[in-house]
């Protein structure tokens, strides 16, 4: 009899501004919940936020999921891949652009990870109103490798403007 999986908590960074936002976000948590190995087992309100990189550009719908998974962290990152590009995204090296879905991996359990394509805490978390609203209201006790707990982490006052939309 073999031993069951370890489980590690991971969140992940949801955002759409294309093809009807808040519906691909929506999309996006069904298909996480099917990702092998893995169970959804929370989700945050949707939120509405400008776009950062001074590129013109719709609104973001941004929300954060909580998953439990027993995949290692390369193949849970392809996985987010994966529904990404089931959902029209196309990964054309632009950053701060428009995206039909984006899936970033914030958080995988206590890991510190800085490898080619794969980096967690994802960077950026701390500045990010659009991730630390939605995760504080799911996980205000989680502590962010080398930055410490959500709920402690100051919001920028100068990031654009974030709104809670459902």
């Amino acid at each position: 009899m073999s031993d069951p999986p370890y489980w590690v908590p991971v969140y992940v960074g949801l955002g759409s501004n294309l093809q009807m936002p808040a519906r691909q976000v929506d999309e996006a948590f069904d298909l996480l919940a099917e990702i092998p190995d893995s169970r959804l087992v929370g989700r945050s309100a949707l939120y509405r936020s400008a776009p950062l990189g001074g590129i013109e550009q719709p609104d973001f719908v941004n929300a954060v999921a909580a998953l439990l998974t027993s995949l290692a962290p390369a193949e849970f990152l392809t996985a987010l891949q994966g529904i990404e590009k089931r959902q029209g995204r196309e990964r054309d090296g632009a950053r701060w652009g428009p995206r039909v879905l984006d899936l970033d991996l914030l958080v995988f359990g206590g890991l510190t990870i800085d490898q080619p394509g794969i980096s967690v805490p994802h960077p950026g978390i701390a500045e990010r109103n659009f991730v630390l609203l939605p995760l504080g209201e799911i996980a205000p006790d989680l502590v962010i490798p080398g930055l410490g707990r959500v709920a402690d982490l100051p919001v920028n006052k100068e990031e654009p403007s974030i709104s809670r939309i459902v």
